[in-house]
């Protein structure tokens, strides 16, 4: 039967537009089938997939699963520790200890110039090892301003009325700024004035405190002190180069020829001897004298393994080595230069 109603009766006002597409859930309409996974789902896939790479071994990994870590990082080889270098420089150390302590027995009353002959000529060392191996700009003009101050050092450590460091200190500074200005007015040194400073200070300090030592025999009981930390100076120097060049370990570094063991011994056999000689001296005791030899002794001892550091420093940096004398003298003449003005403010305010 057919309806009783027309087939345009009841139809919507919007039935002869276009129809619409096909109804999403919001309106009642129940989902299509899907027959594949959801668009969210396939994004979710897509960021945690990623280009699979096949392993040397085993199954594929994606990126994401790889350890963070996979460089190895390369270790350092030692450096090499030259036995017949560190005995020869051993020897060094023991021979400049022998040649101050016995020039400071030649010190006297108004005989103070033998000594200052000695002391002078150190210095000249210093000044040739440590320019050599820093080797700043302008290095003629440091190494003869270092040698002017060195000799102006020792005449005001000589000549001064009353025994004491005020000269030596006006030394020092005028020796430094007279070094900074002449390598300002060079022109082609004036744009590394800055990286020279650091240098300049430090070998004009050293020459300088050399001096102490002239002025620490004019005081009572300074040749006697002087006797005591040079010794144990000298001796603790002598012990640690030989331990390295027997036994180097533990190794402080791998780039420094330095040992642990060598460092702490020479401290102690240094102390051990100025204790010794402190109960033959007039004026000591062991214990005054392990005292003050300790406090030398170990200064010396690290002064000579910073000069090793600093070394270590420049060859990494790339600077080429400079004179193999003056470079393995540098650190025998730095421990004995730090350990005089040890040694004078010790004998001032200890004994």
């Amino acid at each position: 039967m057919f309806p009783s109603s027309s087939p345009e009766t009841g139809r919507d006002s919007w039935a002869g537009a276009a129809r619409p597409g096909p109804a999403d859930p919001s309106r009642g309409y129940p989902p299509g089938p899907r027959t594949g996974p959801a668009a969210d789902d396939a994004g979710e896939r897509r960021e945690r997939g990623g280009p699979r790479r096949l392993r040397k071994s085993g199954p594929a990994r994606r990126p994401d699963d790889e350890p963070a870590d996979d460089a190895v990082e390369d270790e350092v080889e030692p450096v090499e520790v030259r036995r017949p270098l560190a005995l020869t420089v051993a020897g060094f150390a023991a021979l400049l200890g022998v040649g101050l302590v016995l020039g400071a027995q030649t010190a006297g009353p108004g005989h103070r110039l033998p000594f200052a002959f000695i002391i002078f000529g150190v210095q000249l060392l210093f000044v040739l090892a440590w320019t050599m191996a820093m080797r700043p700009p302008a290095l003629l003009l440091v190494a003869l301003l270092s040698a002017g101050v060195a000799a102006a050092a020792d005449a005001a450590a000589v000549q001064s009325e009353i025994a004491g460091l005020a000269p030596l200190g006006y030394v020092a500074v005028g020796g430094f700024v007279l070094g900074v200005l002449g390598q300002l007015v060079r022109r082609v040194d004036r744009v590394r004035v800055t990286d020279s400073l650091g240098g300049t200070l430090l070998i004009v300090v050293g020459v300088v405190a050399f001096g102490t030592l002239i002025v620490l025999s004019r005081i009572p009981a300074g040749t006697q002190a002087i006797t005591v930390c040079l010794t144990a100076t000298g001796a603790a120097l002598f012990v640690a180069r030989l331990t390295d060049a027997v036994a180097p370990w533990p190794r402080l570094a791998p780039q420094v020829p330095r040992g642990a063991a060598g460092v702490v011994g020479g401290a102690m056999i240094g102390t051990l001897v100025s204790a010794v000689l402190g109960s033959y001296l007039v004026g000591f005791t062991p214990t005054s004298a392990a005292v003050i030899g300790l406090v030398t002794a170990a200064t010396a001892v690290l002064a000579d393994l910073a000069v090793g550091y600093a070394e270590a420093g420049r060859l990494m940096a790339g600077e080429p080595p400079t004179m193999w004398v003056a470079r393995h003298m540098q650190g025998p003449l730095g421990g004995f230069a730090l350990a005089a003005p040890a040694a004078y403010a010790m004998c001032v305010l200890f004994l």
